[in-house]
């Protein structure tokens, strides 16, 4: 079982980028999936997370409008598209997923992929 998080890079403060979180060893239509992220010095921090019902819920206040997160079950995906990108956006990014709930806590998930770096510059 493995979640590979992937699409990270340098970009502009303004750019987007695309994340996806690909799964083998397991069906992610019956997992809630969620993306964090962990800056330099801070604890990691729920960003959002997409029920297997396909709901969204956004954690993080100043990312909402800005992100999206989406799956694509024929593919076994969960995308976290990043618009407008900021510099404070800059960090490690984990996609993590479960099966009972979306949660933004850590402790929740059972299953994590490597992360994948986003870096903002100004």
């Amino acid at each position: 079982v493995q979640l590979q998080a992937s699409g990270g890079g340098l970009v502009q403060a303004g750019g987007s980028l695309k994340l996806s979180c690909v799964a083998s060893g397991l069906t992610l239509n019956y997992y809630h999936v969620a993306w964090f992220r962990q800056a330099p010095g801070k604890e990691r921090e729920g960003v959002s997370c997409v029920y297997n019902s396909n709901k969204p819920v956004y954690y993080v206040e100043n990312t909402k409008g800005r992100f999206t997160i989406s799956r694509d079950g024929a593919r076994n995906t969960v995308y976290l598209q990043m618009e407008s990108l900021k510099p404070e956006d800059t960090a490690v990014y984990y996609c993590a997923a479960q099966r009972y709930y979306c949660s933004s806590r850590t402790q929740a998930y059972d299953k994590w992929g490597q992360g994948t770096q986003v870096t903002v510059s100004s």
